[in-house]
């Protein structure tokens, strides 16, 4: 078995908690369902244990500890904030956190029925989050970065995915988002992977946002794709009327973003249906519903 698929136990959580945090390992402990980079595991109430699976490299965690405990201080929905370190030892060799829990069930679980409700929620959080980041921010190359610079990403996940009576229109929506201008501001905090199973819903509305491994410096465009991939039909109308924020150019970078976000959710969808690793049977609805509401125009909908 290769280092990145090892099996992680509740055995195995717990024996790490009484070797580096025993105040915490007699809390009850239960697996958390999904995940790919990590997987998560319930500790008590109000804590849980990210554990690195997948990735292959510390950094995501590591830029978690370091930048999370700041953002969570202003921003009006609860993130997860890490409170314990958990260092590579002989029976894991890689990092785990204990983070705080964030209450409500994973979008790609639940649903929005508030989509009103849910739009100026959104609105208001990603205000909140795009200021201006500090020098030291993380960035990428993916991430936060101008639609053209992802152009393998999308060919990647259209050949694989994307349909082929819808191609074209695809391939014109993805057109218009690599022609836009770039982001002319100073690069401000992006969560950068805002997709159905990253935030969690209660009550029929936004109630959380998780997993800010792909958190970086760059264009909010990336933030703003959610408006379609989040949100049900004529959401992203409401959505931008209340961002405020969001020029033209904005607004077809962060479409093109959402198409291309919606084919990844399709090939995981696809990829699940196959029984492949890491793969998610219920991502492929979401991310053609999500397509589907790129496609009916800038707003997911005729804008009234």
């Amino acid at each position: 078995m290769i280092e990145s698929e090892m099996e992680i136990s509740e055995d195995l959580v717990r024996h790490l908690l009484r070797e580096q945090h025993p105040d915490l390992a007699d809390l009850p402990i239960r697996e958390v369902a999904g995940g790919w980079g990590n997987q998560m595991w319930r500790l008590g109430d109000e804590l849980a244990v990210r554990m690195q699976r997948m990735d292959t490299s510390p950094e995501l965690q590591l830029k978690e500890r370091r930048w999370l405990p700041m953002l969570a201080a202003r921003l009006p929905l609860p993130i997860p904030v890490p409170v314990r370190d958990g260092a590579p030892s002989e029976r894991f060799p890689k990092i785990w956190t204990v983070m705080t829990w964030v209450e409500g069930t994973p979008l790609d679980h639940g649903s929005i029925t508030r989509g009103d409700h849910a739009a100026e929620t959104l609105s208001e959080f990603l205000r909140a989050l795009h200021v201006e980041a500090p020098a030291d921010a993380p960035t990428a190359s993916d991430f936060g970065a101008h639609p053209k610079d992802c152009a393998d990403g999308f060919e990647h996940f259209f050949e694989a995915v994307a349909p082929a009576d819808l191609a074209d229109e695809i391939r014109a929506v993805w057109a218009e988002a690599v022609a836009a201008p770039r982001w002319q501001g100073p690069p401000v905090w992006v969560h950068g992977d805002l997709h159905p199973a990253n935030v969690v819903v209660a009550d029929g509305t936004l109630a959380g946002v998780v997993d800010f491994g792909a958190l970086v410096a760059g264009d909010p465009a990336w933030d703003l794709a959610a408006a379609w991939l989040l949100l049900p039909a004529g959401g992203a109308a409401r959505f931008f009327d209340s961002y405020a924020q969001a020029d033209e150019a904005a607004v077809r970078r962060a479409r093109g973003l959402a198409a291309m976000r919606s084919l990844f959710l399709m090939s995981m969808g696809r990829n699940g249906d196959h029984g492949l690793p890491g793969g998610k049977p219920n991502w492929g609805p979401a991310g053609r519903s999500a397509l589907d509401r790129v496609l009916k125009g800038p707003w997911g909908c005729p804008r009234p």
